[in-house]
């Protein structure tokens, strides 16, 4: 059995999206569910996804473990899973770890760019590390089968989560910096250090990750992908396309500057630019999944090969959360 997995969409959600995941074949989806709320606002956004899984329950339904994806594939849907992109809602207590879990979190972020009580972001100057809060709090998350994401975090911070995490970690959506030089794409070493740690790599469709922008030619993602395989492994590279699909532009604002800065900060690459970067032509929704299809095929690789980097690699990732 195949499987196709985007392991990272923060769209506006819609059944119109919902509908569009279904013709790209997509059987599982991490959604991030919050940014920078707390607790409580978590809590508001699970009963409007409660909606959405009511009302479009033809399309999808929330996802929990591996067998979701399997429940799925059979049903012709797409499994839901819930994904943090920061660690805002445990607040600074380590008792709501076990909360969000029972309310569906299955992918946390220790850090969205800045420093938070458990790591430090991309954008910080210094990286300080895992902190103590940050060590209890990935004991928590592996105890319970939440996955440690450090897509947003330093460098030192995301190889201490490696080395205290009993289990494998992921960078959910990101791409290496030999092919780009953004300040969230991951350098080799840490790169191999994840693959040898058994943790996987969702590669990014965001254009403010990609060489050349929203210009980027899927040739060059397609070769980027190649030579990622070769440093990492090609069990540990997904897709996890960083989609945000009919979001208003005022969204980056808040997700740049959260609710601790009054100057606007629009993040890497869109400094004059505070709307989303135009997708590639190539990929301008998750039926882009036939293109890369196609364009990692041209590269070399084969059938089985894409198909374990289109989704049967986050699959078998998925199987050793719990």
């Amino acid at each position: 059995m195949n499987y196709k997995i985007d392991n990272l969409q923060y769209c506006k959600w819609s059944r119109e999206v919902f509908k569009i995941n279904r013709e790209a074949g997509l059987d599982a989806v991490h959604v991030t569910v919050v940014y920078h709320e707390d607790y409580d606002e978590f809590l508001a956004r699970v009963k409007e996804w409660d909606k959405h899984f009511q009302e479009n329950s033809d399309l999808i339904f929330l996802g929990k473990s591996h067998e979701d994806i399997e429940r799925a594939k059979l049903e012709k849907k797409t499994a839901i899973f819930f994904g943090f992109q920061n660690c805002s809602p445990i607040e600074d207590d380590i008792g709501l770890v076990e909360k969000i879990y029972e309310n569906g979190c299955r992918f946390m972020q220790l850090t969205y760019n800045n420093q938070s009580l458990l790591a430090t972001g991309c954008y910080e100057k210094n990286d300080s590390g895992v902190t103590n809060f940050g060590k209890e709090a990935i004991r928590e998350m592996n105890r319970l089968g939440i996955v440690i994401d450090m897509s947003h975090s330093g460098e030192k911070s995301t190889l201490d989560a490696i080395e205290i995490s009993d289990k494998p970690i992921a960078i959910t959506h990101a791409n290496p910096n030999f092919w780009y030089k953004a300040l969230r794409n991951k350098s080799d070493q840490l790169l191999k250090t994840l693959s040898e740690s058994g943790g996987m790599l969702g590669l990014s469709l965001y254009s403010h990750h990609l060489k050349n922008g929203s210009d980027c030619t899927l040739d060059s993602f397609c070769e980027m992908a190649a030579k990622t395989c070769e440093l990492m492994g090609v069990k540990n590279v997904g897709i996890g396309s960083d989609l945000c699909l009919n979001q208003p532009d005022s969204i980056v604002e808040w997700m740049r500057n959260g609710t601790w800065a009054k100057k606007k900060n629009y993040g890497e690459g869109s400094k004059k630019k505070p709307g989303f970067p135009k997708q590639p032509d190539w990929f301008i929704d998750a039926r882009g999944f036939k293109n890369l299809e196609n364009g990692l095929k041209k590269v070399g690789f084969n059938e089985m090969e894409v198909n374990n980097i289109l989704g049967n690699n986050w699959y078998n990732f998925y199987k050793g959360i719990n």
